[in-house]
């Protein structure tokens, strides 16, 4: 058998050097796409449990408890056959709770192909997130010291890392934003048309699931508008015309009311009265007293390593360094560079104000961080002599994150426990005994458990209060709705409430009036009880 020769030609080693290049590549991005899941792996045994012992209704974050009902909801049904609200409030259009069913497209995919169960959004995360590095690396092209740069800073976000341990869609976000970029770097090399497509598709969708994500439709329309000027205008106009208008219909017809409004708006007031320069001025004012609670929280985070403190840092640490490439790639006349830094810095600044005028600080917090995933891997592959501004985000996700990072709720991850396992069997049958779920009018209120947020304990003279074991609520059949209550808003409706089902805790005067009234409990274990309100 004869050898096999070898092209010398100029063809042939063209081909044979890009297919060394694609093979390293691959090798690279193959690389990255492990650490989601070493990152997992070893996070889980530094706090003494495995990957497979992470138990979502150990959780203390209530949020998960409706993302993973309403994902079970529509795997089963359709949409949830009960309400999902809070006081009772729920969307004029079937039954989802206040925030975009958009944002867990990816996790009902997942329950489509892989099945449903309490382990399914963790898995999901960790699978999305590693396609979304897999596919940054490929679209990047990043050398190999900046790759390296790259694995740092991913090992030292924590919020990567906890993220994927939980049943928050937060990672869906981050995902969704690191291809997002990763193809926006790779456009402005090529600006092609199906690029331009594909990247408009990307900030349309993350702006239905978020609307602050908006923001990143910018770049494809100034893509476009460069590309086609006046059709590039009018085209832009019409596609985020249409998000915009999408997500209005989202929120307004399959959008629960809040116990409180989702942003604030008062800002806005002065404005729509045609009091222009009153409305500055209050805009002003607003930035510059929420200012000094946002840069309080940042020194007390730096202090004491509080959550939302230690992301304002961050943040921060990373707007500056955006802009502050953005310039010096201005100096150096790196102009595609520049346009991408100081874009991303744009957007960080941007939302930012958003935050310091819309949001409450501690809940907007987790917000900011979809930029931060972003910021991170952006901060990696700038062109810099010595790296040096990485490292300086490194060290300061070190600090703050494994060094001062000790609140349990915000760094904790939550693994079973042999008691939370047992009341989970123990709720599981009992309401697969008592509920029946009425499939016909649905979604209903006869499809609906109540949990309080607190109860005042009936034999405390002081008044002390008792949480709500919510958690017992992950037993629930599939299908059925929960409603999340004020503890005023449950006592003063108590005889009128229109929700069936009503979970608050032993002992407390809530389950004394339940007594009075002669409703019928369906079941109790050392911490909740349930009721049937009628």
């Amino acid at each position: 058998m004869g050898k096999i020769k070898k092209d010398n030609t100029v063809w042939g080693k063209l081909w044979g050097r890009w297919n060394r290049e694609r093979r390293i590549l691959t090798l690279k991005a193959g690389l990255m796409a492990l650490l989601p899941l070493l990152c997992c792996l070893a996070a889980c045994a530094a706090q003494g449990g495995s990957l497979s012992q992470v138990y979502l209704p150990s959780s203390q974050w209530n949020d998960e408890l409706f993302y993973y009902k309403q994902v079970e909801g529509i795997l089963s049904h359709g949409y949830p056959q009960g309400y999902f609200g809070f006081n009772e409030s729920h969307a004029l259009k079937l039954s989802f709770a206040a925030w975009s069913p958009v944002l867990v497209w990816p996790w009902l995919l997942h329950g489509l192909v892989f099945g449903w169960d309490l382990m399914a959004p963790v898995y999901s995360n960790i699978l999305l997130l590693t396609a979304a590095v897999f596919l940054f690396v490929l679209l990047t092209r990043p050398k190999w010291k900046q790759l390296g740069l790259m694995a740092l800073l991913f090992c030292c976000f924590w919020p990567y890392t906890r993220y994927m341990l939980c049943g928050m869609p937060e990672i869906i976000c981050f995902s969704m934003l690191i291809v997002y970029w990763g193809l926006l770097v790779h456009a402005m090399e090529n600006e092609t048309a199906g690029e331009i497509a594909l990247l408009f598709v990307l900030a349309g969708v993350m702006t239905l699931m978020r609307p602050y994500l908006l923001l990143f439709m910018l770049a494809p329309a100034w893509l476009w508008i460069r590309r086609h000027r006046a059709a590039g205008i009018l085209g832009s106009l019409a596609v985020t015309g249409l998000t915009v208008g999408g997500y209005a219909l989202i929120k307004h017809y399959l959008g629960a009311e809040y116990f409180t409004p989702l942003f604030r708006t008062e800002w806005l007031e002065p404005f729509m009265q045609g009091h222009i320069f009153g409305g500055i001025k209050g805009v002003l004012a607003k930035i510059y007293y929420e200012g000094r609670t946002f840069m309080a929280l940042t020194l007390q985070g730096l202090i004491s390593g509080l959550a939302e403190g230690a992301f304002f840092a961050i943040y921060l640490a990373l707007l500056c360094i955006l802009l502050w490439q953005s310039l010096a790639d201005l100096r150096k006349k790196r102009k595609k560079q520049a346009l991408l830094n100081g874009y991303l810095a744009f957007c960080f600044f941007s939302m930012w104000m958003a935050l310091l005028l819309m949001y409450k600080m501690k809940e907007g917090s987790k917000h900011l961080l979809t930029f931060m995933a972003v910021g991170i891997l952006a901060v990696a592959l700038m062109e810099t002599r010595f790296y040096k501004k990485a490292m300086i985000v490194g060290v300061l996700c070190i600090y703050l994150f494994w060094y001062r990072g000790d609140q349990p709720v915000d760094y904790q991850i939550y693994f079973a426990q042999p008691e939370r396992v047992a009341q989970m069997e123990q709720w599981r049958e009992i309401f697969e005994r008592e509920l029946a779920l009425r499939t016909e009018d649905a979604p209903n209120f006869d499809n609906v458990v109540i949990w309080t947020f607190d109860d005042v304990k009936a034999d405390s003279p002081e008044g002390e209060t008792v949480l709500t074991d919510w958690q017992a609520l992950y037993a629930l059949p599939p299908g059925w709705g929960v409603s999340c209550c004020y503890r005023d808003y449950v006592g003063e409706h108590l005889e009128e409430l229109q929700s069936l089902y009503l979970a608050i805790p032993v002992g407390g005067q809530l389950q004394n009036r339940c007594e009075e009234l002669g409703m019928e409990q369906i079941g109790q274990d050392g911490r909740v009880c349930v009721y049937r309100t009628r």
